[in-house]
C-alpha cells in the first residue's frame, strides 16, 4: 500500500512538498515554501523570520518530526527537487542534513549561486546539504521506490518531471513544465515517458491550466523586437533572474538593434556559474561585448559582487544616462531607484516580461506607474505631470 501526503502545494501556489510512502521507503517530491502564507506574515527586507520554529508556528512550513536541521529521526529517505524555483526548493536550507537532496546538475549550480548572492541567514544556508545530481536517463533507487527523472521545458533551466516506480505501479509527477517554450520537445519527452509507464496516478502542477493568454517564446521575441525597434530612448526590461531563455531573448534583441544588454550583478553571477553547464547556450559576460554588468549605486559591495565585476565590462547610471538609446537595462521594481540617477528621456519603454504570479506582475506595473510620475520616461517634453502617487495607487486599486 502507498500513502501520499501533501504537506504543501495543494490548493495554493507554491509550497510543493509531497511525501510518497511505500512500505519502508519514503521520498519527498520537492521541498518548497508556501509563498502565499509566507507573504501574509513577512515582507523582505523589512520583516523576516528568525528561525524555522517561527515558520512552523505560523503554519508556513509543516510541523513534521525529524524533517529539519538538528533532529535525529528522519521522516524521508531523500528529497527529489524538480527545479530551483523557490516554490519548489526554498525550504531545503532548513532540511535535516541526514536527508540527501537529489536534483539536476543545473539546479545544484543555480541553488549554490543564488545562495551566495542572497543575504546570509538560516533560509539561505546550504552548508552540509548532501547534494546528489542526476540527468535524464538516470534511475535512482531508494529502497522499494525507484525515481526516473525526465527533463521538461520551463522558465527555469534544468527542470525535471519524475516517473516514480512503486510496489503498486507508477506515479508521474510533472513538476513545473510548459509546452510553448523553445524546448517544448523536452516536455514532450516527459509526456511520452509518462504515458508509456501507464501511471496509476498523475500529480500535475496546475497553476496556469485555465489561462488562455500564453505565448510562445518566438512570439515574445517578435514583440520585444518590435518594441525595441520603435523605441529611441532607454528600454527597461523586467524578467526573472534565472530565466535564461528570456535573458537570451533580450540579449539577441539587443544585438539585433545595435544595443547592449545590461544585467544586474546577481544575474551576472548566475550566468558565470551556469557557464559550467555545457548543455546550456548562454552569453559569456566576461568576453561578450553585447552584454555588460550594471553597477547599482551603493557604498559597499559583497565579495561575490567584486569578483563578478573583476573580469567583466561594468556600466554605471552615468554611462546609461549618456547613451540611453544604446542600452536595454534589466530592471525590476527594486531597481527603480536607479531611474532617479539615469533620468530617462522621453520616448523610452518599460517591458514587464516576468513569468511570476499576477500579483507580482501588477506590483511591478504599479511601481513603474508611480515612478513614471517623477521621471520623464514616456512623457512628452513640456507635459504637465500633476497626478500624485496617491491618486495612481487609488486608480490602480480600483481597476484591479
Amino acid at each position: 500500500m502507498i500513502e501520499i501526503t501533501f504537506y504543501g502545494g495543494a490548493g495554493e501556489i507554491g509550497g510543493n512538498m509531497i511525501l510518497v510512502h511505500d512500505g519502508d521507503s519514503k521520498i519527498m517530491l520537492d521541498f518548497g515554501m508556501s509563498l502565499g502564507e509566507r507573504g501574509r506574515f513577512f515582507s523582505e527586507p523589512f520583516l523576516s523570520p528568525r528561525n524555522e520554529s517561527g515558520l512552523i508556528s505560523l503554519g508556513i512550513i509543516p510541523d513534521v518530526a525529524g524533517l529539519y536541521k538538528g533532529e535525529e529521526e528522519v521522516p524521508a529517505d531523500a528529497v527529489f527537487l524538480s527545479h530551483a524555483h523557490i516554490d519548489h526548493s526554498m525550504s531545503i536550507s532548513l532540511l535535516n542534513r541526514q536527508i540527501p537532496v537529489y536534483c539536476g546538475e543545473t539546479t545544484k549550480m543555480i541553488l549554490e549561486a543564488l545562495s551566495t548572492a542572497r543575504p546570509g541567514g538560516f533560509e539561505n544556508d546550504l552548508d552540509g546539504i548532501q547534494f546528489k545530481t542526476f540527468r535524464t536517463g538516470d534511475r535512482v533507487k531508494m529502497g522499494g521506490i525507484e525515481v526516473e527523472p525526465v527533463h521538461v521545458d520551463h522558465s527555469m533551466p534544468g527542470s525535471y518531471g519524475f516517473i516514480v516506480h512503486t510496489s503498486i505501479g507508477t506515479l508521474a509527477y510533472s513538476g513545473d513544465f510548459r509546452a510553448h517554450g523553445p524546448r517544448s520537445d523536452m516536455t514532450q519527452d516527459f509526456a511520452e515517458k509518462a504515458e508509456q509507464s501507464n501511471p496509476e496516478l498523475f500529480l500535475c502542477e496546475g497553476t496556469n491550466l485555465v489561462r488562455g493568454d500564453l505565448q510562445s517564446e518566438a512570439e515574445v521575441v517578435d514583440k520585444v523586437d518590435h518594441v525595441v525597434r520603435k523605441t529611441n530612448g532607454l528600454v527597461l526590461a523586467n524578467f526573472s533572474t534565472a530565466d535564461v531563455d528570456r535573458l537570451r531573448t533580450f540579449y539577441e534583441t539587443a544585438k539585433k538593434n545595435n544595443r547592449v544588454l545590461a544585467v544586474s550583478l546577481r544575474q551576472a553571477h548566475l550566468l558565470q556559474a551556469l557557464l559550467k553547464d555545457k548543455h546550456l547556450t548562454i552569453p559569456d559576460i566576461s568576453r561578450d561585448p553585447n552584454i555588460v554588468i550594471y553597477q547599482r549605486t551603493k557604498k559597499t559591495y559583497y565579495n561575490w559582487e567584486k569578483e563578478v565585476m573583476k573580469n567583466s565590462t561594468v556600466k554605471t547610471s552615468k554611462d546609461v544616462k549618456e547613451s540611453q538609446g544604446k542600452f536595454i537595462l534589466a530592471a525590476s521594481s527594486y531597481d527603480m531607484n536607479e531611474v532617479l540617477d539615469i533620468k530617462p528621456d522621453a520616448g523610452g519603454a518599460f517591458i514587464n516580461s516576468s513569468s511570476v504570479s499576477g500579483v507580482i506582475e501588477r506590483f511591478c506595473w504599479l511601481c513603474f506607474r508611480v515612478w513614471r510620475i517623477s521621471s520623464p520616461i514616456g512623457v512628452p517634453p513640456g507635459s504637465r505631470r500633476t497626478r500624485t502617487v496617491r491618486s495612481v495607487v487609488r486608480s490602480w486599486s480600483a481597476s484591479n
